[in-house]
Parts: structure tokens; sequence; C-alpha cells
């Protein structure tokens, strides 16, 4: 294993399944948190309730007392805002790699052209964390359109609609949208950044058919005021990419029961990725014309989405490895068609992306 030693930020849900996911792998942790409470009830509450017993051997430590430099992989598991600045110091520890939760930062994109030029002039890997791209339902999926079962791919769509009872429920400490980012789309939260796994596995095929980046973005999302919270609940994309491909996005915090879903049309049949199929895992579903649809169920539960990413992570650390799909640069046009979703929503217009001008708002124009 690469990853032998690992400092995660942030001891909340996201922290806790780094946490386990390192663990997984052998790797000695050390979590870091500003709150003394949000260690303790790491330790006394969330990882023990989610993992069957607390492991003594994760130490945890504030600012004042965390160790620097000397670790194979930092992850950072707090608040977007406070993403970009927490990596822009781990490049100085000189790590292996830099693993950041999703969404990368907020819509404003502050610091995005600095992490970039940062992390590549030290010659630190960045991975973002948008897990379900690399998940055994996604090898799958990747399988099957190289083999092209489905012939050429004429059309996708990708849902992630889930009502965000189900965040709060695993963060019980809050208790509602505004009592953390994700109430505020400005800060990164709301639809358009907290289910950001729907854009950007729409991406990740995107890429894997040959189609290249989001070149042009149409967007329509529905704001909410709640008390001090502001959000979209509903973010709906049209997507054309550099070499015209169109398809389309959903995303929203109001759907119950949850469906996290990609639909792949093809000249011969149809794929269907779904998260979550049932309560045992994920699933992917093939089906031709004239023929029996063939179903395969892959198992998964919760925390094996996060260590699937910690062993990615690790594949990607060895010598001569592939570009990751969890790349700092993926993650980087995700951000860049988040922020170009909600200045297509207030120009009313289609946004153009042109990537020669970085990852900041100079990148967008309305057409």
């Amino acid at each position: 294993m690469n990853i032998k030693r690992v400092k995660i930020y942030g001891a909340g849900s996201i922290g806790n399944h780094l946490a386990n996911a390192a663990r997984a792998v052998g790797a000695d942790v050390v979590v870091v948190d500003v709150s003394e409470a949000a260690l303790q009830r790491m330790k006394t509450e969330i990882y023990p309730m989610r993992y069957g017993s607390w492991d003594a051997a994760i130490q945890l430590c504030t600012p004042a007392s965390e160790p620097k430099g000397g670790f194979d992989l930092i992850c950072i598991g707090t608040p977007p805002a406070y993403h970009l600045p927490l990596a822009l110091a781990a490049v100085k520890e000189q790590p292996k790699a830099i693993q950041i939760e999703k969404p990368l930062c907020a819509p404003s994109l502050e610091l995005a052209d600095d992490i970039a030029r940062e992390a590549a002039a030290a010659g630190v890997k960045v991975f973002i964390g948008y897990d379900h791209v690399v998940g055994r339902s996604a090898r799958k999926l990747q399988d099957l359109l190289r083999e092209k079962v489905v012939g050429e791919v004429a059309t996708f769509d990708v849902e992630f609609r889930e009502h965000w009872g189900g965040i709060f429920k695993a963060h019980p400490w809050l208790s509602g949208p505004a009592d953390s980012y994700l109430g505020f789309w400005e800060a990164g939260g709301g639809a358009s950044g907290e289910h950001s796994h729907a854009l950007n596995f729409w991406q990740f095929i995107s890429h894997q058919l040959g189609h290249g980046r989001v070149s042009e973005v149409d967007a329509m999302l529905t704001y909410v005021r709640d008390g001090k919270a502001h959000y979209d609940s509903l973010c709906l994309l049209h997507l054309r990419t550099e070499d015209g491909f169109t398809g389309r996005v959903v995303q929203d915090v109001v759907t119950q029961p949850v469906k996290k879903w990609a639909f792949i049309q093809g000249t011969a049949g149809t794929l269907e990725w779904h998260n979550g199929y049932n309560p045992q895992g994920d699933a992917v579903i093939l089906k031709k014309v004239g023929q029996p649809a063939e179903l395969t169920e892959l198992p998964k539960r919760r925390p094996d989405d996060f260590i699937e990413e910690m062993k990615h992570i690790d594949a990607c650390l060895q010598p001569g490895a592939a570009p990751s799909v969890m790349s700092l640069e993926r993650g980087l046009e995700t951000m860049l068609v988040v922020a170009a979703a909600h200045l297509s929503e207030k120009t009313k217009r289609r946004v153009k992306i042109d990537y020669t001008k970085g990852w900041s708002p100079a990148a967008l124009s309305p057409l």
C-alpha cells in the first residue's frame, strides 16, 4: 500500500467515513477538528454506532496539536468554505496526495485557480470525493460501455433526486438546512452542490464515451428562502459537450423515496445504473429490444463507497498509473458547470464555458 499514514480534517459524518476507510486499508489515522465536542462525538457516538466500536488507533486532535508532515494522504472533509484554504496549506506539507470532499468549493470558484497551480507546482496529486465513479457498479457500467453492448450511445441522463432528510439523519446534531452550509447555495450547499454527484457522473460518462468536457450549460433552478437559509431545492441542467453531444442532469433535495439513476440510450438497447437499487446495494440493468432484461446486482454497504475510494487513490499513486476519474481537473470541471448553472438561472440564458480562461468566473459567459 502507498497510503500508510493519513490525516483527516473534519470529525463529522464524512470524516468518520474516511477514517474508517483508511483504517480498512491498514493506514494510521489522525483526525483534526476545531471542535473538541465534534471529536468527542466522533469517538463516543458516530464511529462506534456506524462501525461497531471505537478504533483506539485513531488519533484525535485540534489544530493546536496536529502533527505536520510525513503523511501519504491528507483528506479534507470540512464544509466547502474551508476546502481550498486547507488544501493549499496541505500542499505545503508535501503529501503524496490530497483528497477533498465534494463539492470542491463554492460556486464563486474562489481559490480554484490557486489550488490547480500550487498542486501542479508541488507535484501533489489531488482527488475530489465524487466516489460514485469508482464504485463497483460504475466499473461494471464502464465495462459494458467499452464492449458497446448497446451500440452507439445516442443520449444519456443522470438524476440524483434525494430528500435531504437522510442527510440530516446522518448529522443529528443539525436541526435543519440553516445549521450548516447545506442551506446556502453560495456556500456550496443546496441541490446544485450537495447532489453534484449527478453532474460529475454525467461528466464521467461523457469522458468515457470520448465526448470530452461540457462547453454549454442551460439551467433552471428553484431557489428557496427558509428563515436564514437560501438554497436551490431543484437544479435542472441541459448540457452540451465540446463535440456537440447533449444530455440532461437533474438534482434535487425534495424527492422521497430516493432515486439515484443514470439512463443510457444506445442504438441497440439501454443501460440503467442504479445507486441504491435495493437495501443490499447497486445495480446495472441491460435491456435490448425483444430480449429479457439482464440485471446485475452489486452488493454494497455505505462504508464501501469510501473504502473503494481509498483503494482507488492508493492505486493511482502507483508509478505509471493512469489519470484518475476523481482527479482535481474533473472536480474543477464539475464546479465550473455548477457556477455556470447559477449564472444561467440568473441571466435566463445559456452559458458558454471557455476552458482557456482557467478555473474562474472569467471562463463563463452568457450566450
